[in-house]
């Protein structure tokens, strides 16, 4: 078992405790908060009085700007952490962040797309070859830095150069959802796309396409595509060479109970494409959305790598590679020129 704090109480922070209370290898020991706060877990007023209850792991859900100074902090005290994404603000942010902690190997980031059941699938398709090599993935769905990590991690590329352009333009739309629920009315009004595309060195396209509120509006469809040399997946739907003169077209299924006279409650249980299981869920009965289901496997990820038992969940590196490629598509969409993203010191 792995006792973890978490250093704030926002909408990201209570997604830690609650899912914790329902794994049996982690503990979630208290939470700090600088105000008072009715929670189901210990609250703390200072870092101090957390940490006495020595945490095998700290969890920095806090504010942007807040956060470098935070993880610098318990990095030198020791202290392995688990940071929101992005880890630092800003490019010179990222920079300073990574010379004051990225020698210590104490820090991770809590990217958690990858491990999403219908992405953690895609991304076992991709690397049993099935595709051939990887050559272009496009994602219209999330934003920035998690964007580039399913760009990055289906293509299989590292932290090296890329040269990024970008265009930005505003149409009208129908904004009917927000986190905090139904409009009523439903405004049309502005929303703005970025489009984008990513050329990494040594091989390697990654387009990102999104536009305002995207996560939560219904009225805009999520898309995915990832292309190989032998085929490619768009979504659910993979078109392959299986052998000479034979192309073959296989649905990715998505096997959810629950449904018309299904009695087993709704829930995921696994994600096929043909007979084999890419994905099964380790938390079936649980009744878990992907959200859910993805930053429970990370907490149990840090845990596992806490004690010794499993490798990185997602390196501080990977992390800072990812908003420095998002940072370089605001500029390029600023700018209208072409944005080069040099070596820097992570790489």
């Amino acid at each position: 078992m792995s006792g973890f704090a978490i250093v704030g109480t926002g909408w990201r922070a209570e997604f830690f405790w609650r899912l914790a209370a329902e794994l049996d290898d982690l503990d979630c020991v208290g939470v700090v908060s600088r105000s008072k706060k009715d929670l189901p877990v210990p609250v703390f007023g200072s870092l101090d009085e957390c940490l006495a209850r020595r945490p095998d792991f700290v969890v920095t859900a806090t504010p942007w700007a807040v956060t470098p100074s935070l993880v610098t902090e318990l990095a030198e005290r020791g202290v392995p952490v688990l940071a929101e994404t992005p880890p630092a603000p800003d490019l010179a942010g990222l920079r300073a962040l990574w010379a004051a902690v990225g020698a210590t190997g104490k820090v991770q980031v809590a990217e958690q797309y990858t491990r999403m059941p219908a992405h953690a699938a895609r991304v076992a398709l991709v690397r049993k070859g099935v595709l051939g090599e990887p050559t272009r993935v496009d994602v219209s769905s999330t934003h920035q830095y998690h964007a580039v990590s399913l760009i990055r991690t289906l293509l299989g590329v590292g932290r090296g150069r890329a040269d990024v352009r970008a265009v930005r333009t505003i149409a009208r739309l129908t904004d009917p959802l927000t986190r905090d629920g139904w409009a009523d009315p439903a405004e049309v009004k502005d929303a703005a796309t970025v489009i984008a595309t990513v050329e990494f060195d040594g091989g390697g396209l990654g387009l990102y396409d999104f536009t305002d509120n995207q996560w939560h509006n219904q009225l805009l469809m999520r898309r995915i595509l990832v292309r190989g040399t032998l085929g490619e997946l768009r979504d659910n739907d993979v078109v392959r060479l299986a052998a000479p003169k034979t192309i073959v077209r296989t649905e990715i299924v998505r096997r959810q109970t629950g449904y018309d006279l299904d009695l087993d409650g709704f829930d995921t249980d696994h994600i096929t494409f043909g007979d084999e299981v890419l994905y099964r869920n380790p938390y079936q009965g649980k009744r878990w959305n992907d959200e859910e289901i993805a930053i429970a496997t990370l907490l149990r990820d840090m845990g596992k790598w806490v004690r010794g038992e499993g490798p990185e969940p997602y390196p501080l590196a990977d992390g800072i590679q990812d908003h420095r490629i998002a940072l370089a598509i605001e500029e390029a969409a600023n700018s209208g020129l072409t944005v080069r993203v040099d070596d820097e010191p992570w790489h």
